[in-house]
């Protein structure tokens, strides 16, 4: 045995090493080449996410064969290393098999692609702008900077609302009326400020709508359209806009009112009541 330890760290067993080694190099160096062509490739073509994980499986890829052969040529035994790699497989195949339910939801979702890189959705109680997507997971980064890893699995299996996948938005206002209230005038001055506010759409048309009838109280929808990246901004300006022309018209929105209503019991003495 150490004549063979010495015979293969002789001379030529150190340039066996030294090109393995080369290989090892020039396969990973390869595998970015590769990569960043497949990347070029699929540029405009394909979403952000299949683009990502394309780039990953050909730059693993071919980096693992690179150095499978860089291991033969060092004079390794690789058939014994991919039989102990086959029985770790499959022992770690059965102790993961959530990573595993994890890593075809991810086939799943990018089939389906239900959102992309730069989307902003809705998962449960957390909402975000996805800023990578993995075989694995998700990763969102909230509206106040924080990051959320969603395992794959789990966006497969919840509602899931996407915010930005269509190009406009409607904005939902629910107002609480008085009956006295002309319903007519009111939808004039709902549709004069949809009207003066540029970022509001023509089209699709305002919505003035009665959802229901309370007990002192009409409950009114007005909803308008704008584009979605000016979602925000139209929040904003027509409940300001709706606000000050409801105070310029006289008509003030109702609040919740509880009466309460106190009884003095009469005091008695001796069985007897005093009036």
């Amino acid at each position: 045995m150490p004549e063979a330890v010495g015979e293969w760290l002789g001379v030529e067993g150190r340039l066996e090493i030294l090109v393995a080694l080369l290989i090892a190099l020039g396969g990973w160096v390869l595998a970015r080449v590769c990569a960043g062509l497949v990347t070029r490739a699929l540029s405009g073509r394909a979403s952000a996410q299949q683009e990502m994980i394309s780039r990953r499986v050909v730059q693993y890829g071919i980096f693992i064969v690179a150095l499978i052969s860089a291991m033969r040529h060092a004079g390794l035994d690789t058939s014994v290393l991919l039989g102990a790699a086959g029985i770790v497989t499959v022992a770690l195949g059965f102790a993961s098999q959530t990573s595993a339910s994890n890593l075809i939801s991810g086939f799943f979702l990018m089939g389906e692609k239900p959102f992309v890189v730069g989307d902003t959705i809705i998962v449960g109680a957390t909402t975000g702008e996805v800023i990578n997507v993995g075989l694995m997971s998700a990763q969102l980064r909230t509206f106040d900077n924080l990051l959320v890893r969603i395992p794959n699995e789990t966006l497969l299996k919840s509602e899931l609302t996407n915010l930005t996948h269509f190009p406009i938005r409607r904005l939902d206002m629910q107002l609480r009326i008085d009956f006295e209230t002309s319903l007519d005038a009111l939808r004039a001055i709902l549709l004069r400020v949809a009207e003066d506010n540029p970022i509001c759409m023509t089209s699709p048309e305002p919505l003035f709508l009665i959802t229901g009838m309370g007990e002192s109280v009409m409950n009114v929808q007005f909803s308008v359209w704008s584009a979605r990246v000016n979602f925000v901004d139209l929040r904003n300006s027509m409940f300001i806009g709706v606000k000050e022309a409801l105070d310029a018209a006289g008509i003030q929105l109702p609040v919740p009112r509880q009466h309460l209503t106190i009884h003095a019991e009469p005091q008695t003495r001796g069985g007897l009541s005093e009036e």
